[in-house]
C-alpha cells in the first residue's frame, strides 16, 4: 500500500466526504485503488446499524427512507444511504430518482446519500453494495440505510448485509396477499404499511398479520407498522423501534458472510491455477463471489486478443468458489458461455458469480464478466452444479 493510499484511507476513516465519494467510485469501477479500500475498511467494520429497505415498485421506499433520515437525525445519529437505482439502458448509470426524492437532506453534513446503478445485478442490489456498506461503516456513520432497486419478490439479497430488514408494503395492489411473495415475507424484521392514509391500508396490515400467523416459525415474528409520510403518522414509532434494535455487524459475525469469505480466501489461495492466472478476490459471501484477473501477454491469442479459454477460466473459478462457499463440495456438471467483447493485453477482467437457485443436490449460477475500467459487458456464463455430501476441505492460511 502506497503512502498516498494510506493518506486517502485515513481521510475515509475521518469521514472526509470527498474522499468517501472517490472511494465509492473506485469500488464501483473495481480499479487498482479499490483493493486498498477493501483491506483498510475490513479492520473498521461492525459498528454501524445497517437497515435494509426493500419492497415492490411504487411502495414508497424512497419517501420512507427520507422520513427515516429525518427521524434518526433528530436523535443525533449520522446516516449514510446507499440507494440502488435502475440502470440506464444507454449509459449503464443510475437513474438517480432516489437522490431527487431525498434531496432535502443533501445539505446536511450528517447525511451522505449515494446512488449506484444495479447494472443488471440480480437480487435488488449491485455488485459493489457490500463494499460500499463497509466503507460507510468504517467512515463512522451510525446508521447505514440500503434501499434496493424495487424489482419485487427476488429482492432477498439484502438479508446478507442488513442487521434489520424493512419491507415496505403499499396498500391498493389488488391482491395484497399475492403481492407480498413468500421469499420477501420470510426476510422481514418489520413490515411497514406505507401510505397508511389510504383506505386499503388497514386491510393490508390485517392481511400481513394473518400471513405471519401462518408461518411455521412463530418465534420473533416480524412487526407490522402502518405509517404515513403525509401527516408523519407512525414515523416516530418506527424510528424508535429501529433505534431499540441492538443487533450490529451481523454480516461480519462468525458464520454467514465472514465464514464464507474465509473459506473462499483459503480455496483461492490453495488453487495453483488461479494463483498462476493472477486471480484476485474482490468479494465473497454465501453464494456470491467476485474475482478480478489481469489480461497478460501469456493469455493473448494469435489475433492479439484475450483467449476465450482465459475468459472461461475466470468465470469457471468464480462460479466454483461461489457454489462451494456454503462449505459443501459442489462440482460443475453443465455450463454455457457467450462472449460479446474482446479484451486486450493490460486490461482487467471482473467476474461476478451469483447463486440463482440451490436445492439439496442441484444449484444454478450466473456469472457476468465485465471489463474493469468501464464495466462494459464481456461475457455471460450460466452453469449447473451438483452438490456432494462432502465438506470442502482446504488448509488454513498461515497467520499474518
Amino acid at each position: 500500500m502506497t503512502a498516498l493510499s494510506e493518506q486517502l484511507i485515513d481521510r475515509i476513516l475521518r469521514g472526509d466526504r470527498r474522499t468517501i465519494a472517490r472511494a465509492i467510485s473506485s469500488l464501483e469501477a473495481g480499479d487498482a485503488f479499490s483493493h486498498n479500500v477493501r483491506v483498510a475498511c475490513r479492520r473498521h467494520v461492525g459498528r454501524a446499524h445497517v437497515i435494509g429497505v426493500t419492497g415492490p415498485p411504487g411502495a414508497g421506499k424512497s419517501t420512507l427512507v427520507s422520513s427515516l433520515i429525518a427521524g434518526l437525525r433528530a436523535r443525533g445519529n449520522t446516516v449514510a444511504v446507499l440507494a440502488v437505482d435502475p440502470s440506464s439502458p444507454f449509459s449503464g448509470g443510475a437513474v438517480l430518482g432516489d437522490r431527487i426524492r431525498m434531496g432535502v437532506h443533501q445539505s446536511d453534513d450528517g447525511v451522505f446519500i449515494r446512488s449506484l446503478a444495479s447494472r443488471g445485478h440480480l437480487g435488488g442490489l449491485t455488485a459493489a453494495a457490500a463494499d460500499v456498506i463497509d466503507l460507510f461503516d468504517a467512515a463512522g456513520f451510525d446508521t447505514v440505510i440500503v434501499e434496493t432497486v424495487g424489482a419485487g419478490q427476488s429482492e432477498v439479497e439484502i438479508t446478507r448485509y442488513a442487521d434489520t430488514r424493512v419491507v415496505a408494503c403499499p396498500p391498493g395492489l389488488g391482491d395484497d396477499v399475492q403481492a407480498i411473495k413468500a421469499g420477501v415475507l420470510e426476510i422481514a424484521d418489520v413490515f411497514v404499511v406505507t401510505k397508511a392514509d389510504l383506505p386499503d391500508a388497514r386491510r393490508t396490515a390485517s392481511d400481513l398479520k394473518s400471513m405471519i400467523a401462518l408461518r411455521r416459525n412463530t418465534q420473533n415474528p416480524p412487526a407490522v407498522m402502518p405509517v404515513s409520510t403525509v401527516d408523519d403518522k407512525g414515523i416516530p414509532e418506527l424510528v424508535a423501534w429501529l433505534a431499540d434494535r441492538t443487533v450490529r455487524g451481523l454480516r461480519h459475525a462468525d458464520g454467514g458472510i465472514r465464514q464464507a469469505r474465509d473459506l473462499v480466501e483459503r480455496c483461492l489461495a490453495n488453487d495453483n491455477f488461479g494463483q498462476a492466472m493472477g486471480m484476485e478476490l474482490l468479494h465473497a459471501s454465501p453464494g456470491h463471489v467476485t474475482l478480478r484477473m489481469p489480461v497478460t501477454r501469456t493469455q493473448i491469442n494469435f489475433n492479439g486478443r484475450c483467449h476465450g479459454g482465459a475468459i472461461f477460466a475466470l468465470a469457471d473459478m468464480a462460479l466454483g468458489l461461489a457454489c462451494n462457499s456454503h462449505g459443501m463440495l459442489a462440482t460443475l456438471i453443465d455450463s454455457q458461455m457467450s462472449i460479446s467483447t474482446a479484451l486486450e493485453e493490460g486490461e482487467h477482467l471482473v467476474a461476478d458469480a451469483i447463486e440463482v437457485a440451490r436445492s439439496r443436490k442441484i444449484g444454478t449460477y450466473q456469472v457476468r464478466l465485465t471489463r474493469a475500467r468501464d464495466d462494459k459487458h464481456v461475457a455471460m456464463l450460466n452453469g449447473t452444479v451438483y452438490v456432494l455430501n462432502q465438506p470442502v476441505d482446504v488448509p488454513e492460511l498461515p497467520a499474518s
